[in-house]
Parts: C-alpha cells; sequence; structure tokens
C-alpha cells in the first residue's frame, strides 16, 4: 500500500462533540482533507506547538517526551496513520535509537503533537484516504465524500489561531503594549486559547 504525506491545515470546533475539536490534515499532492476527531488537551497542545511564538512556562506532556528522548537519544521519524476501524484512527510512531528503528503504537492525536516537536513527516496509507477523505468545496457547504464528522456549516473550517472576528474583537480596543502585556499574562496562566487569540490581533496589526 502506498503512503500518502499528510500536512497540518488546522484545528475546527467539532460541531457534533461537546469540548472536541477536528484536526484536518492536508493531503500534500491533492486536495482531499483529513479530519480526525481529538479532545481538547491534544488540540491544545498541537496548536502550542503550530504557534511557535508561545512558550508554556512549563512543559506540557507532549514537551516533556520530547525532553526525555532528547536526552536518551530518541528521533521520531516518521508517524503513520495505518488502520481506520469504526471512526478510531490508529497510528504508529516510528522512533530510532542507536540506528535501531522501533515502532510503537499511539493514539493519532498524541503521535502528531510529537511529530510536530520533533518535525517528523506524517503518512497515512492511500485506502484511508479514500475511505475518510473529504473535499472541502469553496462554492458549496457540503463535504464531499465520505465524511467521519460534520466539520463545519463554513466552506472553510474555523482554524484555531485564525478565527472569527466577533470572538477576536474583544481586543480591538487595547493598544499594542496592553496586548502585548495581555499575552504574556495569558502565557503565564497558561491560558493557551485566549494567548493565541491575543497573538492573531498583535499579528495584524503589525502586518496592516
Amino acid at each position: 500500500m502506498s503512503l500518502v504525506k499528510l500536512t497540518i491545515k488546522g484545528i475546527s470546533y467539532s460541531q457534533t462533540q461537546n469540548g472536541a475539536y477536528a484536526l484536518i490534515l492536508n493531503e500534500v499532492d491533492g486536495d482531499r482533507k483529513l479530519p480526525i476527531v481529538i479532545g481538547a488537551f491534544e488540540a491544545q497542545s498541537i496548536a502550542i506547538a503550530l504557534e511557535k511564538e508561545i512558550k508554556p512556562p512549563r512543559p506540557l506532556t507532549h514537551d516533556l517526551f520530547k525532553s526525555f528522548a532528547d536526552r536518551f537519544d530518541i528521533v521520531i521519524k516518521q508517524v503513520i496513520i495505518h488502520k481506520l476501524v469504526d471512526g478510531v484512527f490508529y497510528s504508529s510512531i516510528i522512533c530510532e535509537r542507536d540506528k535501531i528503528e522501533e515502532i510503537i503504537d499511539a493514539r493519532t492525536s498524541d503521535a502528531i503533537a510529537l511529530a510536530l516537536r520533533f518535525q517528523a513527516p506524517i503518512f497515512t496509507y492511500k485506502n484511508i484516504l479514500d475511505k475518510a477523505g473529504v473535499f472541502l468545496n469553496a462554492t458549496s457547504n457540503d463535504l464531499e465524500g465520505n465524511n467521519p464528522l460534520d466539520i463545519s456549516d463554513q466552506s472553510e473550517p474555523n482554524i484555531i489561531g485564525h478565527e472569527n472576528e466577533e470572538k477576536n474583537s474583544g481586543f480591538a480596543k487595547f493598544s499594542l503594549l496592553e496586548l502585548h502585556e495581555q499575552l504574556e499574562g495569558a502565557v503565564q496562566d497558561e491560558d493557551y486559547e485566549k494567548a493565541v487569540r491575543i497573538r492573531d490581533e498583535i499579528s495584524k496589526r503589525e502586518v496592516g
């Protein structure tokens, strides 16, 4: 079976499961998206790994695993989403130490959170993408293909870190200096979702 390389498109709030998120993976050489339901903690950990500017004051679980692996010269070479059963994705982490390769089973959300920290590529098999991949049609609200969950009623998912203006509008009244102070406070309080929204408001102003 041929492997298909994936990149992270973003994270969307799940419309079907309270407290859950949909991790959206994108086919590198194609237009299909692979949505995977993940928990709030894993979504936060992945979002933090994507947001290079936000440094938690204490290591998250996946950061701790990265430090532990670095200390013992363990490297994650790649992550493979290798099975889909009853709507549940199964993944393997391909590790290497002293030129000896090991394969470790993992939840897909944990595997991807670690792949980001090790800058390791993410793959799935073509038959899984054929079964669970969807096309996000820019001219239609309908998702084509076998969609395992209802992601959103929008043509593009609502990505964490790029949320709608209404949710970020509460920061519009603050100056850049105040926003930087609030960003530092949010990180110290480990309120990373708020930190991402403040960071986006700062970035929007600096680009403008």
